[in-house]
């Protein structure tokens, strides 16, 4: 529930996990996973507390879902996502890193500080730098991300997201 004290933790961990999802040997369809606090909304498997003891317990994200739907259940992560420029690379993309992956995101930073003027622009070289570092700062202040200046797996996404929005949403044919 938006607003509430917890909201942006659970905001950051979804973010972090967007592109895992469960699958069972055999199985085609969606795995269905349901929400339930075992209080007001119950159901059969996954609840709640009974997630929340489990981990307190030590029990990992894949322990606790087959302690409820059983051993042959798998979280798997999508390689690349739809409706994306580019998937993540896999590794966080700070001060010191270089490559391809540096300058898509330079250059999607400076499509969208044309939206958002307080973003600066950077040369987009395909070099992290300073000067990227303080613009990938400003984006996350903007966007209401931890503004560390890294670009780590929500960053990457939303990033991608609004670069979508400004880009391709207003600008048909580019």
């Amino acid at each position: 529930m938006r607003g509430r004290n917890y909201y942006e933790n659970i905001g950051r961990i979804v973010d972090s996990i967007f592109n895992n999802y469960l699958s069972r040997p055999g199985v085609r369809q969606p795995i269905f996973t349901a929400y339930c606090d075992g209080r007001r909304v119950t159901c059969d498997g996954l609840s709640q507390w009974g997630s929340k003891y489990l981990g307190e317990e030590g029990y990992a994200a894949i322990d606790i879902i087959r302690y409820y739907y059983g051993n042959d259940m798998y979280i798997n992560s999508a390689q690349s996502v739809a409706g994306v420029p580019s998937s993540w690379p896999g590794y966080n993309l700070t001060i010191g890193a270089s490559g391809e992956k540096v300058r898509q995101i330079q250059q999607q930073l400076n499509r969208i500080a044309r939206n958002y003027p307080a973003i600066p622009t950077v040369t987009a070289d395909g070099i992290y730098g300073q000067a990227t570092a303080e613009a990938v700062r400003a984006f996350q202040r903007i966007f209401n991300l931890p503004a560390n200046g890294i670009v780590d797996f929500p960053t990457w996404y939303s990033i991608s997201n609004i670069y979508v929005g400004v880009s391709r949403i207003s600008e048909p044919g580019t």
